[in-house]
């Protein structure tokens, strides 16, 4: 029966993204924002829900360890594996707005988050001031594409000239209905999915933090996966990484921001092993997306898999350390003496040799 509900999940979430990239697409022309900002906020925003969902419920259940487990592991596996797997299916060009604003604003976002976590509590008022920043942001950004679109109508407007009768761009209702209905399968079926893998997950005998950092973090990320992939496949790739880059953002000062207001005043604990290791690889994984974005302005299939790789390599640190495995030490001096020396090298000599390009991506 656990299979059979996994199984489920990953068919509603696979629908739930067609149906959610669909409408967003068209959403995006009829009220003059761009598919990028689309991206950022409606899509971002609807496939953090399970994120959201899971965190507050953690929460009011007492397992912070999961809550603070489940953001955190989320980013990463939202840079690595998503982007890295969404550039293996196609090179993912990057919008320029994302190099200039969006990811110095993930950037900083996870660096406030390491600040805020140095006395081992996000508190009441640390949950207040993310939430207030998310609600900013949000205004800021869909403020920000109306006064773009106004200073380039004509071009706009041959875009969304209204399609032949029954075409999408003129039945707004449906447009919405689409984005409501994906959202719906997409919650639904990461549900299910998160709830079978934990029932795996405890079979295995791993601790809650390890949970939310894996199975979970992948679970509730589901949506995001399919969302960037079918968006990728449909060549809407600003919806597929302003998608990942908003998930991230609204990660961290939405979930935890109504996860620490729904704590209360005893706040989200926030574990040892999640300051000391988890965070900084947050931290990491975020400032790695500015050379990679910025070489060519966009996401080379074999920068993806980079990105893959470090995701495998990860999970496997995490899976050693919860069981204390001989391996681990030598694992660790690999990575650090090896692994990633070797990959910040590469990534320095490609950024060397292909020169930032100047020309504005295309839309679509």
């Amino acid at each position: 029966m656990t299979l059979l509900t996994f199984l489920a999940g990953l068919a509603l979430l696979v629908l739930g993204a067609e149906l959610l990239v669909r409408g967003a697409s068209k959403l995006a022309l009829s009220f003059g924002i761009s598919p990028l900002v689309v991206g950022l906020t409606i899509v971002a925003f609807g496939t953090s829900a399970p994120e959201m969902a899971v965190s507050t419920g953690a929460v009011l259940d007492g397992k912070t360890d999961l809550a603070l487990g489940n953001v955190v592991g989320s980013n990463i596996f939202n840079i690595l594996f998503i982007l890295g797997l969404s550039a293996l299916i196609t090179p993912l060009v990057v919008n320029v707005q994302l190099i200039r604003q969006e990811v110095p604003v993930m950037v900083g976002g996870a660096l406030l988050l390491l600040a805020l976590s140095l006395d081992g509590q996000i508190g009441l008022a640390d949950g207040a001031i993310l939430m207030g920043l998310m609600l900013a942001y949000t205004a800021f950004l869909v403020v920000q594409s109306r006064k773009q679109v106004n200073q380039t109508q004509g071009d706009y407007a041959a875009d969304s000239a209204p399609a032949a009768p029954g075409g999408w761009d003129a039945k707004l209702p449906a447009q919405l209905g689409l984005i409501v209905v994906g959202l719906g399968l997409l919650v639904l079926g990461s549900e299910w999915l998160v709830s079978s893998s934990v029932i795996f997950a405890k079979a295995l005998g791993v601790s809650d933090l390890v949970i939310g950092l894996t199975i979970v973090a992948a679970g509730t990320s589901m949506p995001e996966v399919a969302t960037s992939i079918m968006a990728a496949l449909k060549g809407e790739r600003d919806i597929a990484v302003g998608n990942v880059v908003g998930s991230c953002t609204f990660n961290t000062f939405g979930c935890l921001g109504l996860a620490s207001l729904a704590a209360g005043d005893a706040g989200l604990m926030v574990p040892a092993a999640v300051l000391n290791f988890d965070l900084w690889v947050m931290i990491a994984v975020s400032l790695a997306c500015l050379p990679v974005f910025i070489t060519g302005r966009e996401i080379a299939r074999w920068e993806g898999g980079v990105f893959l790789a470090y995701y495998l390599a990860y999970v496997t640190y995490l899976v050693l350390a919860n069981q204390r495995h001989d391996a681990l030490s030598a694992y660790s001096w690999t990575m650090m003496s090896f692994v990633i020396p070797l990959t910040v090298i590469t990534l320095v000599v490609s950024l060397l040799r292909r020169p930032i390009t100047a020309q504005p991506t295309k839309t679509n």
